[in-house]
């Protein structure tokens, strides 16, 4: 049998740009149709502070049939035509592009003396108004940004033929890449240091604390703690947690877990993360970011002293957890949801009450981006850098969590410097490539094969305890930097352990530092005797960083 055609319904509502052609096959708006009756587009509640845009002031200065045009693209959009594009991308849209583009329209309008159309737009047109965005006195990266939301009105223009759109060659109508190496000029936001991230995490404690009072208040700025509080401990995103709705957390089926679970508007998805309900924990569990049990705790009080304002909040947010009452403005004393502006206001006023200051000296620059890097890099140094693993923790992809999110740790700067310095060292004194090996505690003939090598197939002998007694064990001048950083390191180790076993183990070590290398050396003419005490006190005062006790905490790894 046959499968029966399915014939789906089709909107006759939906926005269109009623045009004819003439008879050069030239498209015309019907003049009739301009300008519309109804000039302003609606773009309902989103993550974004505007809720709609005029078209009004592009009506009847020369440019009718484009600023049509372009307000039925953006009707579309809102209709779900042309991509699901939500409805803070088209906000972001028409402010942040389109009204540059009309406002360049205008001036060549003037500049021309005749009306503009549809048949206007070519490559001249697309460069003349980059080189408006230039004269705008704006970074790189906006006029990027700028030029990317233009085009994103009128590429669906020109795939419907309204438009000419020529992909390819010099006449391309849109210019391949117009900002190059722009990437390069953009300044994201960096994570928080640890002593920024331990002092930001003190004051919106501090901050937050109200809120566990039985007469707690419910205001924006109390609200706002809590919603960063939740950011810095989970890594998500701004509008999934301003978006975050009552039933956020769900059942876990393991005990003392429970699943908080937001919604990814542009990605049409769920972000689930893991909290733990009765005990910090130290690690994460199943690829997922496990949080400390107050946030948890934090959630669920929010939830219960924002419950009475359900009542009286409008339908489209009775579901939203962060509700509390306007202060001031049209809407002073209504139930409102919590926006970005509340969200920037209360960070001013935690910044400025604590005195939080970046490592330049500025006011501490903190938003939800901000600490979803640091949460980001706190994550990869807790993994021992496991990139995948932490990418799962973010949401994103390898790739994208590398270039986007991770930087180098903090130490990273000293080791990359002791690093060079020793590169330069082996190149001066051509011990590369020749039968000599570098290791912790001096020089190697033969690591792999070696008296106390593993002697298995590729594994490196890292049994440096046993170097002193070593047939392929040297030592030059340039290495008693580390020999005594070594020798003052096993000394550390005596305060840890009983004498029997300090004897047995270690107290050999010091002995032939002393009694064999150093004083053969000496005897031999290989050392010189400045050379031998400028080394030992720069082992005693700022020892090699592989001896440091926050590299290796106990040597019997290397037994």
């Amino acid at each position: 049998m046959g499968k029966r055609k399915v014939f789906h319904r089709s909107d006759l509502n939906i926005p269109e740009v009623e045009h004819i052609y003439d008879g050069a096959g030239r498209i015309l708006v019907l003049p009739d149709r301009m300008p519309p009756i109804k000039t302003t587009v609606a773009f309902g509640r989103n993550a974004t502070a505007y809720r709609g845009f005029d078209f009004v002031r592009w009506y009847g200065v020369g440019i009718d049939p484009i600023t049509y045009a372009c307000q039925r693209q953006i009707e579309r959009f809102l209709a779900g035509q042309d991509g699901e594009i939500e409805a803070s991308s088209i906000a972001t849209y028409c402010r942040g592009g389109l009204r540059d583009f009309l406002d360049y329209l205008v001036l060549s309008a003037t500049a021309l003396m005749r009306e503009l159309t549809l048949a206007d737009i070519d490559r001249s047109i697309i460069d003349g108004f980059l080189g408006h965005l230039g004269r705008l006195k704006l970074s790189t990266v906006s006029q990027k940004n700028r030029y990317n939301n233009m085009k994103s009105v009128l590429y669906p223009l020109g795939q419907r033929g309204l438009i000419c759109l020529i992909t390819a060659g010099d006449l391309a109508t849109f210019p391949r890449n117009p900002f190059p190496n722009s990437n390069r000029k953009s300044c994201g936001e960096k994570p928080l240091t640890r002593h920024q991230r331990q002092a930001f995490a003190a004051g919106i404690k501090q901050a937050v604390m109200p809120i566990w009072r039985d007469d707690a208040k419910v205001t924006g700025g109390l609200l706002a703690c809590a919603l960063l509080i939740v950011a810095l401990h989970t890594g998500r995103n701004t509008t999934p947690l301003l978006e975050m709705e009552r039933d956020c957390l769900r059942a876990h089926p393991k005990d003392n877990m429970t699943f908080l679970v937001l919604w990814k508007r542009r990605g049409h998805n769920t972000s689930k993360v893991v909290i733990r309900t009765d005990s910090p924990i130290e690690r994460l569990q199943e690829s997922t970011p496990t949080v400390k049990t107050n946030v948890e705790r934090l959630i669920r009080r929010v939830l219960a002293i924002t419950e009475p304002l359900r009542v009286q909040a409008p339908s489209n947010i009775k579901e939203r957890v962060w509700l509390h009452r306007a202060p001031s403005g049209p809407t002073a004393g209504q139930v409102v949801v919590m926006t970005n502006n509340t969200l920037e206001r209360a960070i001013k006023m935690i910044v400025a009450e604590h005195q939080l200051f970046d490592s330049d000296g500025q006011p501490m620059r903190i938003n939800v981006s901000r600490l979803r890097k640091t949460f980001a890099n706190r994550i990869f140094e807790l993994l021992d850098d496991d990139l995948a693993t932490t990418a799962i923790t973010l949401g994103n992809t390898p790739k994208v969590a590398e270039q986007h999110y991770l930087v180098p740790a903090e130490n990273a700067k000293r080791n990359w410097q002791f690093m060079g310095e020793i590169l330069v060292q082996e190149l001066m004194n051509r011990t590369i490539g020749t039968t000599y090996t570098t290791t912790p505690v001096g020089l190697c003939s033969d690591p792999k094969n070696g008296q106390y090598a593993p002697k298995q197939a590729g594994a490196v002998c890292f049994s440096f305890l046993n170097c002193l007694r070593c047939k392929h064990y040297a030592v030059t001048t340039e290495d008693l930097y580390k020999v005594y950083s070594f020798y003052f390191r096993v000394f550390a180790e005596r305060a840890r352990m009983d004498k029997r076993r300090w004897a047995r183990e270690y107290a050999h070590i010091p002995r032939l530092i002393d009694d064999y290398i150093v004083a053969e050396g000496l005897r031999r003419g290989a050392f010189k005797p400045a050379a031998v005490e400028a080394a030992r006190q720069r082992a005693r005062v700022d020892p090699h960083p592989f001896w440091s006790a926050d590299v290796v905490e106990v040597l019997d790894v290397f037994a």
